[in-house]
């Protein structure tokens, strides 16, 4: 009887996880085990067998072990009656299935192919570490079995007290597995936790363990938010095939009526994808009034996919489009669905694009199409590029050429955007709104108010760059490094003649070329000395660049190398611009010293020191470019600010760094910052400080002070508490929080989150609102999870 019992499985519960793309093909699945014939040989041991001819019947006594077909039958006494065909075990009763099941009793009875029968006082465990037990279970046909008064859980039993009750279990007057189906029914049932019924369900099904995919209802979610109301989402799982299946998931709202959720998922051999559409007809649109989402029909799509034309080669694509930018924040879709992760994490653009990506063994290659929408309701879509292609290539050869590493890389960037972006950086500027797209006064817009951060037009470059570096250690171990490298651009930049645009570039159709060449050599000198505790080692470092100045220097576009700082991740950088679009020219010197210390029972400590020169030629860093990249950076004097860190790790529990920037000729700190982290078994903690001076170039007037902490701590074998913040020191203003519980083990989870940031509205361009945001998931292994949310 007990084979027809099926394995636990995933839930279809499941099916509302979307997939992990896999850069390789999938691999086949596993091939099921082949089925034992049923020849009808049945192999008995036992201590004692006896025969009674007259009532045609065989006892086994002591001891007893039946096998056939692949199961196997334990128990004190078996009796076997040949008229009837039925097995009657007693005492110690376990039989256990070929899938893995296994049951247990104090009294079964079945017919000899185990197709009918009934139990006595069941337990029943499955490989997948589900449990039922009843006082009496039948089965009939094979196929329907009826546990009465049954209980059902997928947690297992307590170690030191076998007879507590589970975390969950599922208790009902009557279960019915119909293995035909695979359907679980449960009929007057309630849902129990530590023993204590806290649910009751007249009626409910669900799949049987052995499912991994079935059509039909899933758990409900439910939410609240100021703007729609209270909300209950009714998903609806379809197993249209074994490689594509789909969900849709109505969402009633007291508010704004019944919002339409719809996902599609195919995976194919080399790949998958996926589609999701979502739509809404808002009963009161007012609750939105003079805000984007202030309209009749919202709706939106978004899809993603990823294939493997190799082992070295994927394509794919991302893709999002939406009736206005904040549809997918107020309902809670899209990127903002899973609030448990968004500390930090908030998404400001919705990303579409289409990307062809190869790896090779010294080499790279990406190439993609991007477009970016702008969710936060201060973003002016025209303002945002379009990115018709970037291009990015890398190589390093695998032979020598002259004795040394050879490499050479390129890019390709072309892109387009219809209205000019530009940023305030006064304090008047900003509250007369001079440089939003609003404003026509080209007056206004001057470099001592506004940056320009994107043009408005065509802009396309073209760079190539190839490079060459050979070490020496001579006989006193001083290490030379000559290197040399070429690299040449080619720009053409379509500039519209926008309102104030012309304060900043050439308006109109520019083309140009520019070449720069470089030759240096790196020089370092380490001394190195043992203990019994450990090794030190101090290396003088210097590093000689001699190469032209930079054509064109702030007079061109600058649109990916933007974001700039001076710290000791660059000072040995031959080029310290972060993109393509600035080049470093100019003779230069970068000097310093570093010494590192590790110990023979593990941990180290680190220490760098250094200063960078301009020696001849125009500083790249002294020239205001639209952007104003560079100046106040550090590096815009002859002679820099310095630049030094120190860190310490003793063990694998403790780290610790520190970095800053001094000024040259005072000694003021610029920046600082100082990361710690400690890591135990129960518990963990991270600090990040940051102290940065005023870049009143770069809007930034104050001096701004910060600090963002996060902790962890395992109060319990399955209990965890989390919390993060993020405190603005200057303004003595928390401006993000999250806190957060949790309880995880092989059968339950439930986690709590609340979290407060601050997010802008059409309302609101100047001064961000606070949002307020809780979640809650609850998930019961095989059975299923849900959720709930609330907004403000």
């Amino acid at each position: 009887m007990a084979a027809g019992f099926g394995n636990a499985g995933v839930t279809p519960a499941s099916a509302q996880q979307s997939f992990r793309y896999n850069p390789q093909p999938p691999k086949p699945p596993k091939q099921k085990p082949a089925q034992q014939a049923n020849d009808g040989q049945m192999l008995v041991q036992a201590a004692e067998v006896n025969y009674d001819y007259n009532n045609s019947r065989v006892s086994a006594v002591g001891s007893v072990q039946i096998y056939y077909n692949g199961s196997t039958l334990e128990a004190d006494k078996v009796i076997y009656d040949q008229k009837t065909k039925r097995l009657h075990a007693e005492g110690n009763v376990r039989l256990t299935d070929p899938d893995g099941k296994i049951t247990y009793a104090n009294l079964l009875d079945l017919s000899d192919d185990y197709r009918d029968g009934f139990v006595d006082s069941l337990r029943l465990d499955t490989a997948d570490q589900t449990r039922m037990a009843a006082t009496r279970a039948d089965r009939t046909g094979g196929e329907v079995t009826i546990f009465q008064n049954g209980v059902y859980t997928a947690c297992a039993a307590c170690k030191d007290n076998p007879k507590k009750p589970p975390l969950w279990q599922v208790k009902g007057a009557r279960i019915i597995h119909n293995q035909t189906e695979k359907m679980l029914y449960f009929e007057d049932a309630r849902l129990e936790f530590f023993g204590q019924p806290i649910a009751y369900l007249p009626f409910f099904s669900t799949p049987d363990p052995t499912v991994k995919r079935k059509s039909g209802f899933l758990i409900p979610n439910y939410s609240s938010s100021t703007r729609y109301g209270v909300g209950i989402e009714v998903p609806y799982y379809f197993a249209l095939a074994p490689d594509y299946d789909a969900t849709v998931s109505p969402r009633y709202t007291t508010k704004q009526g019944l919002l339409l959720q719809g996902e599609f998922r195919q995976r194919l051999i080399n790949g998958a994808y996926e589609i999701r559409g979502y739509g809404i007809r808002q009963n009161d649109q007012k609750q939105f009034n003079g805000e984007p989402g202030d309209r009749e029909f919202r709706g939106g799509i978004d899809t993603k996919g990823q294939f493997a034309l190799n082992d070295k080669w994927v394509w794919g694509w991302d893709a999002v489009a939406v009736s206005d930018k904040s549809f997918f924040f107020d309902y809670g879709l899209g990127p903002y669905k899973n609030a448990l992760n968004a500390f930090l994490l908030t998404p400001d653009t919705g990303l579409s694009q289409i990307y062809l990506t190869g790896v090779g063994n010294r080499s790279y290659f990406d190439a993609r199409v991007m477009h970016f929408l702008g969710y936060s309701a201060a973003d002016d879509q025209s303002t945002i590029p379009i990115v018709h292609p970037v291009i990015d290539y890398s190589n390093v050869l695998n032979r020598n050429v002259l004795g040394g590493e050879f490499s050479y890389k390129a890019n390709f960037t072309s892109l387009s955007r219809q209205t000019a972006s530009f940023d305030a950086i006064n304090p008047t500027a900003f509250a007369a709104g001079y440089c939003l797209p609003t404003s026509a006064d080209p007056l206004a817009r001057t470099r001592s108010q506004c940056l320009l951060r994107g043009i408005p037009g065509d802009y396309t470059r073209l760079t190539a760059e190839v490079e060459w570096r050979r070490s020496f250690t001579d006989s006193i171990g001083q290490i030379f490094t000559p290197f040399a490298s070429l690299r040449g651009d080619v720009i053409s930049a379509n500039i519209d003649n926008q309102p104030g645009v012309s304060n900043y570039l050439p308006i109109g159709s520019t083309q140009t070329a520019r070449l720069m060449p470089t030759v240096g050599l790196e020089y370092r000198y380490p001394f190195i000395n043992v203990q019994p505790w450990g090794t030190t080692t101090i290396e003088p470092i210097g590093q000689l660049i001699i190469r032209p100045n930079e054509p064109s220097a702030g007079r061109l576009p600058n649109e990916d190398a933007q974001s700039f700082t001076f710290d000791d991740s660059n000072l040995f950088r031959v080029d310290k611009f972060s993109g393509y679009d600035r080049v470093e020219g100019g003779g230069r010197a970068n000097v310093g010293v570093q010494a590192t210390t590790q110990f023979d029972r593990g941990g180290f400590v680190n220490v760098l020191f250094g200063q960078s020169y301009q020696l001849f030629g125009l500083n790249s860093f002294a020239v205001q470019d639209p952007t104003n990249t560079g100046i106040g950076s550090g590096l815009e004097t002859a002679r820099s600010d310095y630049v030094a860190r120190i860190a310490y790790q003793p063990n694998r529990i403790y780290s610790l760094i520190a970095r800053t920037r001094l000024d040259e000729a005072t000694g003021t700190v610029r920046r600082f910052e100082l990361e710690g982290r400690a890591s135990f078994d129960r518990f963990g903690v991270s600090l990040l400080y940051g102290n940065y001076d005023a870049q009143p170039e770069l809007g930034f007037l104050t001096r701004r002070e910060g600090v963002v902490a996060t902790g962890s701590i395992k109060v319990a074998t399955n209990w965890m508490l989390s919390g993060a913040l993020r405190y603005d020191i200057a303004n003595q203003t928390v401006n993000q929080y999250i806190v957060g519980a949790g309880y995880v083990d092989d059968c339950f989870i439930i986690a709590a989150n609340y979290i407060t940031d601050y997010a802008y509205t059409s309302k609101s361009y100047t001064s961000p609102v606070t949002d307020h945001r809780i979640m809650l998931q609850i998930g019961l292994r095989t059975i299923g999870g849900t959720s709930f949310s609330a907004a403000q």
